[in-house]
């Protein structure tokens, strides 16, 4: 190599790395941290060197790389999504078969059932909201991959069990089928999560169950839902899906959402305001993301439908078992018990071994081995029926 050469490659070789810092250097524009990450006590250095690392060019350029490969040649995104057709995207909880699968879904079967008795003891009614899957509702949009059999009859199966211990737990999926096939869109395409109009179907189905079989006490309230503002939704699936910004053009297209906001009606007290003017509490909801993102308001639309304030216990990113045990030690269950409980519940947590927290572990048992029991009582008494009919 001439000496030429080699000052051509030293000064692309500097040149390349002076823009890959600038680069990095441009990412820090608009960055901040916590007020209590500090220089010495080492937190705002470990911020900085996570920022930097998840935003070092290379590093971007070939995760963009990568999935840009398997996304294009096999049609696959991370593990965390399955790619439908249409640009429909779809929680992969919701096709494959999980360890244990049968054994866990017994234990949450059981563990249901030991928390409505610990419900009952305190004079709380539980309502189950039984969120069916989205492949269940769109399964036109899928591509190859389908659903594991355990899958096929569960929303099915947790309705009969439910059934069988006697809590209530409306249908929700004949009415969001109803309204799909009237053409309304009940589950967003590129997010786990049912659609704003989907929640309020959902909500006025338990509103009238409740309405029904559990009078509320107290005087009835007014909420008036009312449209906010209408943004572009970036769909939590596609974060399996690491294109952006490179090829931003492959990703499935970002989707409107009209957002809603429910009130109480002019003349009433609010939400807080109420609920201090009377120390009872009507209706409490417990559950996943589906009722605790405001994205979909699913509280207010339980409110309107339910004429009644609900306070929301609900709790993002940890399933629906750990807000329920944690609900079950917090004062607020202690002190103020609702007259009915709402638990959000998707179908796709049955067959999953589900996050307990800090929950003590031998108190969990319990609950499951509360349930078990009285289960096995109900089949017992089910089966002798037939042969006291006989005799």
């Amino acid at each position: 190599m001439t000496r030429s050469l080699r000052i051509f490659y030293i000064a692309l070789f500097m040149v390349t790395l002076l823009a890959l810092g600038l680069w990095s250097v441009r990412s820090f524009l608009g960055f901040t941290t916590n007020a209590d990450a500090t220089v010495l006590n080492g937190r705002w250095t470990k911020a900085v060197e996570t920022h930097y690392d998840d935003e070092f060019p290379i590093k971007r350029l070939g995760t963009n790389l990568w999935a840009a490969l398997d996304f294009k040649l096999f049609n696959e995104g991370r593990p965390g999504v399955v790619l439908g057709r249409d640009q429909w995207l779809y929680s992969d909880e919701e096709f494959h078969p999980t360890v244990n699968e049968e054994l866990n879904l017994q234990g949450n079967y059981a563990l249901v059932e030991g928390v409505r008795q610990t419900l009952k003891a305190k004079g709380i009614q539980l309502v189950m909201a039984v969120v069916p899957a989205k492949v269940r509702l769109y399964p036109e949009h899928l591509g190859e991959e389908k659903p594991a059999s355990i899958h096929a009859n569960l929303y099915k199966d947790f309705h009969q069990r439910l059934a069988a211990d006697r809590i209530p737990a409306p249908d929700l999926l004949g009415p969001l089928q109803a309204a799909k096939n009237a053409g309304k869109q009940v589950f967003l395409r590129t997010d786990t999560h049912w659609t704003p109009e989907g929640a309020e179907i959902a909500a006025n189905r338990l509103a009238k169950t409740i309405t029904e079989k559990y009078p509320l006490s107290g005087e009835p309230q007014t909420f008036v839902t009312e449209p906010a503002e209408k943004v572009i939704h970036k769909g939590d699936l596609r974060l399996f899906l690491p294109l952006d910004p490179l090829f931003e053009n492959l990703m499935p297209a970002q989707e409107p959402l009209q957002k809603r906001n429910t009130v109480a009606a002019e003349g009433q007290p609010a939400g807080d305001d109420a609920l201090f003017a009377n120390t009872e509490v009507p209706v409490a909801l417990i559950g996943t993301s589906y009722s605790a993102n405001p994205n979909w308001n699913f509280v207010g639309a339980l409110k309107q439908a339910l004429h009644s304030d609900v306070v929301n216990y609900a709790e993002d990113g940890h399933g629906p078992i750990l807000p329920m045990l944690s609900y079950l030690k917090s004062d607020a269950f202690k002190n103020s018990p609702p007259q009915v409980l709402i638990w959000e519940f998707p179908e796709r947590y049955l067959p999953v071994n589900n996050e307990i927290g800090d929950a003590d572990p031998q108190w969990v048992a319990e609950l499951k081995q509360a349930g078990a029991r009285q289960q096995n009582v109900a089949i017992n008494a089910k089966s002798e029926t037939p042969d006291r009919a006989q005799n």
